[in-house]
């Protein structure tokens, strides 16, 4: 669904997680990704009970929602992507507010902006994330070259165009373990758990009872909700 700071070089264990379990077999085009979330640096005084502990990722072809919704409050991101209804929608929610923002295709979604100016590079490296064979990309960012994110990346969930919108757009394959920058807080995801399952088609339809708002509100709401 979009988010920032940076901090020291994040080393991959290239090793199955004990935790990781496949429900569903590689190849699959329709199911679920859950991911744990790990908070980094400053999260400003939001109580960690508020934030979202998981993100799960639903996809079914060309379409895919990110999701980090937090238990306590409703609170939390949304980003949908739905290119058979022109639909590349960020959702917005805490507590009783609630607003979305309906960008244009080709365009990144709102919340990335810390990731600005951020380099990939693909390597050669192979390692094994949650049973899938994963390809490696370091990230770099101009302000401190000697500072290195660890990205892994499958080919074997078959999502198209599983990046569109992120910052993470010319990696051609299914993000696994990787990580994002709002603000001045840092995520990192790693694949828990993969499902195959049916998916409704109305999970990819824009949500009700949101308001419209601009992409600068939603940038605004997104930091504030992590620097409160």
């Amino acid at each position: 669904m979009r988010f920032s700071i940076f901090v020291l070089i994040v080393p991959f264990i290239a090793v199955t997680l004990d935790s990781c379990s496949i429900k569903g077999g590689k190849h699959i085009r329709e199911g679920e990704i859950h991911y744990t979330i790990e908070y980094l640096g400053n999260i400003g005084t939001l109580p960690k009970e508020v934030l979202p502990k998981n993100l799960i990722v639903s996809f079914k072809d060309d379409k895919i929602l990110f999701s980090m919704i937090s238990t306590l409050g409703s609170s939390g991101i949304m980003n949908l992507s739905n290119p058979e209804k022109g639909i590349y929608d960020t959702y917005f929610s805490l507590f009783s507010m609630k607003y979305y923002y309906a960008a244009k295709k080709g365009e990144e979604f709102p919340g990335f902006e810390a990731m600005d100016g951020m380099e990939l590079r693909k390597t050669d490296k192979i390692s094994d994330v949650c049973g899938y064979r994963c390809r490696n990309a370091e990230a770099t960012f101009p302000t401190d070259r000697s500072k290195v994110f660890q990205i892994w990346y499958t080919d074997e969930i078959k999502v198209e165009n599983p990046n569109a919108g992120s910052p993470f757009s010319d990696l051609d394959g299914v993000l696994m373990s990787f990580f994002f920058l709002i603000g001045h807080s840092e995520m990192h995801f790693t694949a828990e758990a993969v499902y195959k399952k049916k998916i409704p088609d109305l999970v990819f339809d824009r949500r009700q009872k949101f308001q419209k708002a601009s992409r600068k509100d939603i940038i605004r709401f997104i930091n504030k909700m992590l620097m409160l």
